[in-house]
C-alpha cells in the first residue's frame, strides 16, 4: 500500500471537529453527567425524522387518514418508528465526530416511505396502495458519547444513557 492511500481517511468513518454547530436533538443525559476515567467525545449520527400522514381508501366507508412518525437512520440506513417528532435546537459541539450521510435525501424519503407503508400494512387491510404524504421534514443529529473507562471504552446514547462497550 502506498504512502498515498495510507494516508486518505475512509470516506464513511466521518470528520473529526474540535467545536462544531449541529442540528441536535437535545441530549437526556448531559456530557458532563457521564462517568470517565479520562476523555468524553462525542458522535453526532445524522438522521431524518418525518411526520407522514398516510391515507387507506376503504370499501363503502370514507378513507382513513393515520399519522406515522419515522426516523431514518441514514448512517447506519435503518427506519425506525417514532412516537413524536423531536425538537431540535442549533448547538455548539465540542471534540465531535461527525458520520456522513449514507443517504441522500430521497434514499431517505423512499426509506421513510417503505416504512409508513409496511406499517400501515400491519394494522389495515387495504383495497389500494396507500398514500403517504410527508407532513414534516427535519434534519438533525443524534448524539453518543465516548467515554474513556479503565475496563474499556464505552459508547452511551444521549437520549436513554444505555451504555454499550466500544468495540476496536
Amino acid at each position: 500500500m502506498s504512502a498515498e492511500n495510507a494516508e486518505a481517511p475512509h470516506p464513511l468513518v466521518g470528520d473529526r471537529h474540535e467545536s462544531v454547530q449541529l442540528p441536535v436533538i437535545p441530549p437526556e443525559v448531559a456530557r458532563e453527567e457521564v462517568q470517565s476515567s479520562g476523555r468524553v467525545g462525542a458522535v453526532a449520527y445524522p438522521y431524518r425524522v418525518y411526520e407522514t400522514e398516510v391515507e387507506v381508501d376503504r370499501p363503502l366507508l370514507s378513507p382513513r387518514r393515520d399519522r406515522r412518525v419515522v426516523s431514518v437512520d441514514c448512517s447506519r440506513r435503518l427506519a425506525l418508528r417514532a412516537d413524536t417528532v423531536p425538537e431540535f435546537e442549533t448547538r455548539t459541539v465540542e471534540d465531535a465526530l461527525v458520520l456522513p450521510s449514507e443517504l441522500s435525501p430521497e434514499q431517505a424519503d423512499e426509506k421513510a416511505r417503505e416504512a409508513a407503508f409496511k406499517w400501515t400494512l400491519r394494522t389495515s387491510i387495504l383495497a389500494d396502495v396507500p398514500d403517504v404524504e410527508f407532513a414534516r421534514v427535519a434534519d438533525a443529529y443524534k448524539l453518543f458519547w465516548l467515554a474513556e473507562r479503565p475496563d474499556g471504552d464505552v459508547i452511551i446514547d444521549s437520549l436513554d444513557g444505555d451504555e454499550r462497550p466500544l468495540r476496536d
